[in-house]
């Protein structure tokens, strides 16, 4: 399946490790011109080495004049057809005992920055009458997590914000969707699972395998399946789906 993608111009952030990594990854082997940014921007280099169609960027999104100097740079050039925000996730914690100046940070590096720069890099795609924007959520916006306070609120409201988005821009041929990770075995979730390790005092072992028997498909995902469902929701076939929220999470979500 062509999925129109070739030529295309793509920003994808948190392309260090884990899923932002397999998702610029995998628009590259599309023939897409990728911008691969992150704060660790040699660990980028590490893994994009070979791909002439890679370039790396350093963003960090707690940082603001880094967001805006990449954007900045990215318009001189015409900006991107595709922003992938991808902004990692928060140390674990309860809603109670996490006070207000880590709410603020958090709100600033996974959804103010987001916002920004999604409004910056936004004009040229309205513009030329094609555009996406997809934002990597969680699974916690549906059913929230234990012990992920801040995640499960931060990105309620960039759940809030993409479909508001998405309403205002779908007449310029602008897709706005978020795609929903539940436990795909990246770092991220090792570093979740080694914490529940440290917190219960069981074994990392034993808490995936409890993990893993919570999900009907009874294994974590792949990075690259949850790429290529990436892939797909901003490519031309991908046309008339926007608003959306796409889990991948081997059927763990089973809400009506």
């Amino acid at each position: 399946m062509d999925l129109g993608l070739k030529g295309k111009r793509a920003l994808v952030l948190g392309a260090s490790r884990g899923l932002g990594k397999e998702i610029a990854a995998s628009l590259a082997r599309e023939g897409v011109e990728v911008i691969a940014a992150a704060r660790r921007q040699e660990l980028i280099d590490d893994w994009a080495g070979g791909m002439s169609n890679v370039t790396t960027k350093r963003v960090d999104l707690a940082d603001f004049d880094t967001v805006a100097a990449l954007a900045e740079g990215l318009l001189k050039d015409g900006g991107v057809d595709i922003l992938v925000n991808n902004s990692g996730g928060p140390a674990p914690g309860q809603a109670h005992s996490t006070d207000r100046g880590a709410w603020i940070a958090q709100f600033e590096a996974m959804a103010a920055n987001v916002f920004e720069l999604t409004r910056l890099l936004l004009p040229p795609m309205r513009e030329r009458g094609w555009g996406r924007i997809l934002t990597i959520g969680s699974s916690g916006i549906i059913q929230p997590i234990p012990n992920l306070a801040m995640s499960n609120g931060v990105r309620s409201a960039v759940l809030g914000w993409s479909r508001t988005l998405a309403a205002e821009v779908a007449r310029d041929g602008v897709t706005v969707n978020m795609i929903l990770p539940g436990r795909i075995g990246t770092e991220r979730v090792d570093e979740l699972d080694a914490a529940a390790s440290k917190r219960t005092g069981k074994s990392v072992e034993d808490i995936a395998a409890a993990a893993r028997e919570t999900i009907p498909a009874g294994r974590y995902g792949r990075p690259e399946e949850f790429a290529d469902v990436a892939v797909f929701l901003v490519s031309e076939r991908a046309s008339y789906v926007t608003g959306s929220q796409i889990r991948v999470d081997g059927g763990l979500i089973r809400s009506v």
